[in-house]
């Protein structure tokens, strides 16, 4: 068997682990004889409530690590995430006016779904129009955009925040600790037709974003459309953090644990990257979730908590191994 098809199953293993005994988990046990049987207390708390969210975590997780390595190949930089360039945050802002005047209490998920792939699109519009020059795109100003573009974003959530009802006031603060909770079959089934899709293209193209990682001008020496291509990666990274932050609110860092651990293993081609970060990141989003709802039972921890509290020091041990490289 070759290593490419090693690392995939492998990947699936893991998956397919997590699906199967995160539901398991719970501040409470359950009588698995019970389970089966129609309309029993145990057969309601799996199918309805542990199930949708390990499921969620899973869709979640795979699709904010999916955008990590995609916006790690188009800037150049192991580190980038969907948060560098301000797409969460965008995607947030979008998703807290909806919360602010009300259109997710008419719409119900509709509104906030709306309103957060907006957010990330206007954004991501935003950061690209003054990072572009010609046909080249400036990782170094798109950074400094997307920065600056994320407080900006950051600035209006708190304001609005500080005008609207002390309700939902309260509604912006919960959502914004990024959590995965329990959803209906049909939010995940729509979930899916987003998230899915807009992976299946990112692994379909992956021998491009193989070229990218290199160079604008080295992918345009081989042929490449970068122009196209660009803006196709920024637009399905951006349909991938926007759907997901448009349900589970922003989850930091869940786009860049995984997929530069994954690079530091298994080195940076893309066709085995992206299929193994979807998997492994929503497989490490549903192990969070599962530990969030059970140190403190029964009280929980958002995962959102989680993920910084191991993200944070992942990070900055990257960093200081950065430094220690370079000098």
């Amino acid at each position: 068997m070759s290593r490419f098809w090693t690392i995939i199953l492998a990947s699936v293993l893991v998956s397919l682990a997590a699906l199967l005994i995160c539901p398991l988990i719970g501040p409470t046990s359950l009588n698995w004889a019970n389970v089966l049987v129609p309309g029993s207390l145990d057969a309601q708390i799996f199918w309805l409530a542990r199930l949708p969210r390990v499921i969620l975590a899973l869709l979640a997780g795979g699709a904010l690590a999916s955008a990590g390595v995609l916006f790690q190949a188009l800037m150049r930089d192991a580190l980038a995430t969907p948060d560098t360039l301000g797409v969460s945050s965008g995607a947030s802002l979008g998703a807290v006016v909806a919360i602010c005047f009300g259109w997710a209490d008419t719409a119900k998920l509709g509104g906030l779904w709306a309103a957060s792939l907006t957010g990330a699109a206007l954004v991501l519009m935003i950061v690209v129009a003054l990072s572009s020059s010609g046909k080249n795109v400036s990782s170094f100003t798109l950074l400094l955009a997307g920065i600056t573009i994320n407080s900006m974003c950051v600035a209006v959530m708190l304001f609005l925040q500080s005008v609207t009802t002390l309700g939902r006031s309260l509604a912006i603060t919960r959502w914004l600790m990024g959590g995965v909770d329990a959803v209906e079959y049909r939010t995940l089934a729509l979930l899916g037709l987003f998230v899915i899709p807009a992976t299946a293209v990112l692994v379909w193209r992956a021998q491009d974003w193989n070229l990218l990682a290199v160079g604008q001008s080295w992918a345009t020496a081989k042929g490449l459309d970068t122009r196209s291509r660009l803006r196709l990666g920024y637009a399905a990274g951006s349909i991938l953090a926007g759907s997901v932050t448009a349900i589970t609110g922003p989850i930091g860092f869940a786009g860049l644990i995984v997929p530069h651990a994954l690079r530091m293993l298994i080195g940076p081609d893309h066709r085995v990257l992206l299929p193994a970060s979807f998997l492994l990141g929503g497989a490490f989003l549903a192990i969070c979730d599962a530990i969030g709802r059970t140190v403190f039972a029964p009280a929980e921890l958002p995962v959102g908590v989680i993920t910084a509290l191991l993200g944070g020091p992942f990070f900055l041990w990257v960093l200081t191994s950065r430094a220690t490289i370079r000098n």
